[in-house]
């Protein structure tokens, strides 16, 4: 969600695509991604939705990280491609805005601001994957903690806690001491296992596994392997994080072209809850499913 490319790097992707800027409705509708596991998932999902519409699409999936896919679109070398409603902030130079807090206000900034760049952002999923404090499952059960309201009580009470994180999740204003802050608790140095880059499989494993005595994590609200390494999220009730909910991009003249791309992409993206998305891109990610089996077969779940 959040990694980036040299401008050299971002300048070759987008020189071995070929395109066009005006959409006919004879032309496949070209499909991208980024390039991170759930981008697989949801760029397989917007493509077999669509072919299973009578809809042709062509594949370039995984192209590369937001800079590139974002420069892509606006090119109009793809036509369409999953984003994140919060990345809006990047985008129009908005981070300091309260917007992005309120998931209804996220979209309607982006997909307003985006009109005026010949952009259409559909409908977004509700899971929304942002950075988050996710805490063992037999801890959360044991102690009924649900909400990071739960988990202030709790550490006020003198609970075991100990968290897993990157130091740019502990030092960022925008992370930790802004939910410490929100919340009403501090977590002292003891309590603490600063683990260096911002790799999410990272503190989950320690957690998973108790290192250190670690029981709670950094992760992503959507990050695969919680389920499988017996973690949940703890839900952030006072909206302190950006919301960053995934939703399918598309050029205003390829919509025009090719208009039940709203209505189909809108029935599988309203289905993508947060555990939905959880559990999908595990298959990829923890089982070794392709993302292009893993969505078949959630296409197929949906049919009536």
């Amino acid at each position: 969600m959040r990694s980036t490319l040299t401008p050299a790097l971002a300048a070759l992707a987008l020189t071995a695509l070929t395109g066009t800027a005006h959409a006919q409705s004879s032309d496949p509708v070209v499909v991208s991604s980024k390039i991170d596991t759930e981008g697989a998932v949801l760029g397989e999902l917007i493509i077999q939705a669509l072919e299973r519409e009578g809809i042709p699409t062509e594949n370039r999936l995984q192209l590369g990280a937001t800079s590139v896919v974002r420069s892509a679109i606006q090119a109009g070398e793809i036509d369409l491609y999953p984003e994140y409603t919060g990345n809006g902030a990047f985008f129009f130079d908005m981070t300091d805005s309260p917007v992005w807090n309120d998931a209804d206000q996220a979209f309607e900034t982006v997909r307003e601001r985006d009109a005026d760049n010949g952009l259409v952002w559909l409908r977004p999923a509700s899971a929304n994957n942002t950075w988050a404090i996710s805490l063992r499952e037999d801890v959360a059960k044991a102690n009924d903690l649900v909400t990071l309201e739960d988990l202030a009580d709790y550490l006020a009470d003198g609970g075991e806690f100990k968290f897993a994180a990157s130091a740019e999740f502990v030092e960022s204003a925008q992370a930790l001491p802004a939910f410490q802050q929100a919340y009403g608790f501090d977590l002292s140095a003891d309590q603490l296992l600063v683990l260096s880059g911002g790799n999410t499989a990272a503190t989950m494993r320690a957690a998973a596994q108790q290192t250190s005595g670690v029981n709670a994590a950094m992760t992503y609200g959507t990050d695969g392997g919680l389920n499988a390494l017996g973690l949940v999220v703890l839900e952030d009730t006072l909206g302190v994080q950006p919301i960053y909910q995934p939703a399918p991009l598309v050029r205003e003249s390829v919509l025009e072209a090719y208009p039940s791309i709203d209505p189909t992409l809108e029935a599988v993206f309203e289905t993508l809850d947060l555990e939905t998305l959880q559990r999908l891109n595990a298959d990829v990610a923890v089982n070794g499913l392709s993302a292009e089996q893993v969505a078949s077969d959630y296409l197929d779940s949906l049919d009536p």
